[in-house]
């Protein structure tokens, strides 16, 4: 039986992805190694991190005077080293879910951390948009999908944000909907992001920097927590984790092929639309995200009232009919498809096919 991967990461990867990260491990490049054990400073592998950064620069369309870097520690170390390198003072969060608030939480580290608005107080399901910039921030952060809740800033919102902002520089954890639309570059300071949802397996870290945002803040920056450190290494300052960086270089070249960012964005909101259809028009489940701030890459829905002991039963009938990573995360129940750029408009076809299959029968 053909398993399709709902996971909400790590994730789903091109199969040519998998395929040929699976001979690497086997033999790279001819080499008669496994690139489970070459050393990073041989000289068959910086051009895998000079093209992976070459091909982030050209399907992201990244301008001169930013820095790609690819780190280790995931998003998670980015909430603090984002404040640590660009916080002397003060900074401002819009607190749009669970990762939103923990980022929020590293800066108060640092200085005045404002939180300048939030939705928390309805669990999260809809994205804020009646707030303030403070003008004396050293930087505006967002979160710009969230994929607990299954809300993303359309590129709507993300157009008032660029206005709110003002003349602070942005900074956007973009772990889960990085290289799914294009989006104006210009308009950051940073850009990171865990890659193990639409880049990489699980271990591999992305940093979009705009070089002046750097050494402007008075207190010593360790040197492994400088992103100076890693922009003047090439990201080979110590050991980077080898293996996802080099399948991160293979999905770039998967996405170019297939036509970059533009033509992933067409997929997604095909992919999207179909899914949400369905849920729509269901007799048994509904959305949980307000319907303007629904994410693409993450789609989550529950159980109407009226249905709520079909939970169990529902996830084992589509368990049994392949449907791999459906259950919501362990905060808030119910369900969630992860539609990210390497899963199929065949495979978003065979859940909505399941999920009437089984109301048919109810």
């Amino acid at each position: 039986m053909k398993k399709i991967n709902f996971n909400a990461g790590p994730s789903i990867l091109p199969q040519e992805v998998i395929k040929q990260t699976a001979e690497a491990v086997l033999d790279f490049q001819g080499e008669g190694l496994s690139i489970l054990e070459i050393s990073h400073r041989a000289k068959y592998f910086q051009p895998v991190v000079d093209e992976a950064v070459a091909l982030m620069k050209e399907v992201f369309h990244i301008p001169e005077g930013y820095s790609v870097i690819f780190l280790g520690g995931g998003a998670s170390l980015q909430f603090c080293m984002v404040p640590f390198n660009c916080m002397e003072k003060k900074s401002a969060y819009l607190n749009t879910g669970v990762w939103a608030k923990k980022a929020l939480k590293e800066a108060k580290a640092f200085g005045e951390a404002v939180e300048v608005a939030s939705s928390a107080d309805a669990n999260y399901t809809f994205i804020p948009t009646d707030y303030t910039v403070p003008q004396d921030a050293e930087y505006f952060h967002i979160t710009t999908n969230n994929t607990i809740y299954g809300t993303e800033i359309s590129d709507a919102k993300l157009a008032d944000i660029y206005l709110k902002r003002g003349n602070v520089p942005l900074v956007a954890d973009m772990s889960s909907d990085v290289l799914s639309r294009p989006i104006d570059i210009k308009q950051y300071g940073i850009i990171y992001g865990g890659a193990q949802k639409n880049l990489a397996p699980a271990g591999v870290t992305f940093v979009i920097v705009r070089d002046d945002m750097l050494g402007h803040v008075t207190r010593h920056i360790p040197t492994m927590l400088d992103y100076r450190t890693h922009i003047d290494g090439g990201s080979m300052f110590n050991t980077p984790p080898v293996l996802p960086l080099y399948s991160a270089m293979l999905t770039l070249r998967w996405l170019k092929a297939n036509g970059g960012v533009e033509a992933a964005e067409k997929r997604n909101i095909a992919k999207a639309q179909l899914l949400y259809d369905c849920i729509d028009h269901s007799k048994i489940f509904v959305g949980t995200a307000k319907a303007e701030d629904r994410s693409r890459m993450n789609v989550c829905f529950v159980l109407r009232p009226e249905y709520q002991d079909l939970q169990d039963d529902f996830f084992k009938f589509a368990t049994a009919k392949g449907m791999v990573g459906i259950k919501g995360h362990r905060s808030v129940g119910g369900f969630r498809a992860s539609l990210y750029n390497a899963m199929t408009i065949e495979g978003v076809q065979a859940l909505v096919d399941c999920i009437k299959e089984y109301e048919n029968k109810i």
